[in-house]
């Protein structure tokens, strides 16, 4: 069975009689494409500790990256010599339930987050489906999940609270002329201490899963988003067929009838992790048999009908290990995009054991949105970590960059800061944002370096 990475700690510790607070430790993603050994690991207990280890840092004129919990597939976590592991501040601050609002620690995980806002009858108006990042890490790497009337994670925010390099503690909100640039802002202006959240009353989520062929799918793909709350699709490589979801919004209220035991365990736990676990190892040793495994995994895919409290279909548990690419392109350009995916992959003959998922998101104003400006859609593909990826992921980035697509920050890509400024009409304005709060760099790492340039 496969070991879920998310529920380990991502930390292996070489000086085990370091304090817990300041350790040399090593440290990867959870998905391991990024491994940082012989690093000093600092790990605040609350905020006061945060404020004095990190000013010591700074004034040191280390180099300090702030980390969550190692979700992110690119390198925008890795650290260089010195870590700020923000996991033990995980506390709210305080929850507003006149306004709606709460303001919580930058290490809360959003698995956490929801557990709060239920116990407030509060809930995020939307989200990814995983909740294992940190509050901060998720909205520093522009998370979203799907909802053509709906925007990412970070459109939620209201408030940030950053440590700067300056020792400085800067609170920013909505009046802020620069707000819109601080709030995905990759960890580059400053450490978050806090965010402030807009939520919306709980409310529940009316699932509905089934397959459809995918020529049956596509020149529907508008009525699908625009007549559902969250609809996503996922298509299996090799075969016609997709898995469609489609979640409506419904009260509180409303009755909830969520997967029995027997139904949860057999989608969630034993078809989507362990028979999904093991029908990629087997393709790993005999890729050629891959594109008969995914007809046969096409084929586990059934129509599910269920309501329940919105995180819980928001959210589902992963254990596969694997790599990823996810591009964000004009939504009106996702049908041309997908059909040019499509034909490269049987022109190549690519064996990629996993399904190729899309969603989509509304339009927003934060400068480094991959939705700044325009309805969008996003394409993600995959690979099964023991399988080859780079030639895959290198074709889809081409054909995406066709179309004027837009990385994700926490996922896998080649893209610099020559072509982003290109893609971003505030690029710019961030930069200089960045200039101004971390001038001497000390944000900064290999990433960073590559994809806001130095």
């Amino acid at each position: 069975m496969a070991r879920n990475l998310y529920d380990g700690d991502r930390l292996n510790r070489t000086d085990t009689g370091a304090s817990e607070s300041s350790i040399m430790a090593r440290w990867s993603n959870w998905s391991a494409t990024v491994d940082a050994s012989g690093i000093e690991m600092i790990r605040p207990v609350d905020r006061e500790e945060l404020m004095t280890s990190a000013a010591h840092l700074f004034h040191q004129g280390r180099r300090v990256r702030p980390l969550g919990n190692g979700h992110s597939f690119s390198a925008v976590g890795e650290p260089n010599d010195t870590a700020v592991d923000l996991s033990l501040l995980d506390s709210v601050v305080s929850v507003d339930r006149r306004r709606s609002q709460v303001t919580v620690e930058a290490g809360m995980s959003l698995r956490r987050l929801n557990t709060v806002l239920d116990a407030h009858g509060l809930a995020l108006e939307n989200m990814g489906d995983i909740d294992r990042q940190t509050v901060s890490g998720a909205l520093s790497t522009g998370t979203h999940g799907t909802g053509a009337s709906f925007g990412g994670l970070a459109t939620q925010v209201r408030g940030v609270e950053l440590l700067t390099p300056d020792g400085d503690v800067v609170a920013v909100n909505e009046s802020n002329d620069d707000f819109q640039g601080m709030v995905i802002a990759l960890g580059a202006l400053g450490i978050v201490v806090s965010v402030t959240l807009q939520c919306v009353p709980a409310f529940r989520l009316e699932a509905r899963e089934a397959p459809m062929r995918v020529d049956e799918l596509l020149p529907r793909l508008d009525e699908f988003a625009d007549g559902t709350d969250h609809f996503e699709f996922y298509w299996f490589p090799n075969t016609h067929t997709t898995l469609t979801k489609r979640n409506r919004r419904l009260p509180r209220e409303e009755f909830a009838s969520p997967p029995g035991r027997l139904s949860y365990w057999w989608n969630e736990s034993f078809t989507e992790n362990i028979l999904f676990h093991a029908t990629n190892r087997i393709g790993s040793l005999v890729s050629p048999g891959i594109p008969r495994l995914n007809r046969a995994a096409a084929r586990f895919v059934s129509a599910r009908h269920y309501t329940d409290t919105s995180h819980r279909v928001f959210t589902s548990p992963r254990t596969v290990v694997f790599r990823e690419m996810e591009y964000a392109l004009p939504r009106h350009c996702v049908h041309d995009a997908l059909r040019e995916l499509m034909r490269y992959m049987d022109r190549s003959r690519t064996q990629v054991s996993f399904p190729v998922e899309v969603r989509f998101a509304r339009a927003d104003d934060l400068w480094l949105s991959t939705a700044h400006q325009r309805d969008t859609a996003y394409i993600a593909v995959h690979q099964y970590h023991r399988n080859p990826h780079r030639k895959f992921f290198a074709a889809a980035e081409r054909i995406f960059g066709a179309f004027e697509g837009r990385p994700h920050w926490g996922k896998l890509h080649g893209l610099d800061a020559t072509r982003l400024a290109e893609l971003y009409p505030r690029f710019t304005d961030f930069r200089e944002l960045r200039d101004r709060y971390d001038p001497q760099r000390r944000l900064t790492n290999r990433y960073l370096n590559r994809v806001l340039g130095d």
